[in-house]
Formats: C-alpha cells, structure tokens, sequence
C-alpha cells in the first residue's frame, strides 16, 4: 500500500506538460498565426516584449520601432535577413510573413495602420 501512494503522490506532484509540437514540417514552420510566429521565432532575440536586447549580440527593438512604419521594409528583413538576422523567407510563406509583421506592427506600442498581405511578401520575394 505504501508504494501505490507513493506513486500516486508522485503522479499528483508531477506538473502535466502538454506533448510537445512540432514547430517545422517539411522544411517550414508550422505556425499561422502572427503572435504564435514571432512568439517561438523572433522572441528569442527580440524577447518576448519585443524590447531587443544586447550581450553577444545586438538585437533591436521592434516595438516602438519608426523604421517599421513602412511595410516593405520588415518584410523584406524577415525574408531576406539583414546583418546578423538570418533570412526567413524560406522558412515561412507569404501568409505567415504577412501575419507575423502585422502583427508586430500592430503590437508592443506600434499603431501602424493597415495589414500586411500575402501579395505584398510575395512582390518582395
């Protein structure tokens, strides 16, 4: 009997994690959504506030950002990378570089106006 409860209080102490999922199927991410995509892709480097961050690397803030008033410009950052930021253009499809920068450019203290759109990537590929 001591070792079922035992095993039973370790059960109920043990957190349940939900399965893993992948985030990269046949050479593409997974994600669809602009907050999922810059959540598990770019807050890594420009943390999860999009406040950048410095130490063996310099990564800028996106939010607050002037530079991402005009569209093309991420787009063309987050497709063909620039400096130290890789290139993702062949990692995410038009739809999701749309979703992500609109997202971005309607989050974390940007207002600007207007979504980005699928054929607005695509011009830029």
């Amino acid at each position: 009997m001591n070792r079922s409860f035992a095993a039973l209080m370790l059960a109920a102490s043990t957190p349940a994690y939900a399965a893993p999922q992948p985030m990269v199927k046949d050479g593409h991410y997974v994600m669809r959504d602009g907050a999922a995509i810059y959540a598990n892709v770019c807050a890594a480097c420009h943390m999860p506030n999009a406040r950048g961050a410095a130490g063996a690397g310099a990564y800028p803030a996106l939010g607050g950002n002037p530079r991402l008033a005009a569209a093309v410009y991420p787009i063309h950052v987050v497709i063909h990378g620039q400096k130290g930021m890789p290139a993702f253009g062949a990692l995410l499809d038009d739809d999701q570089v749309a979703a992500v920068v609109t997202y971005v450019r309607g989050h974390f203290g940007n207002d600007y106006p207007g979504a980005v759109t699928a054929a607005e990537a695509k011009a830029e590929r």
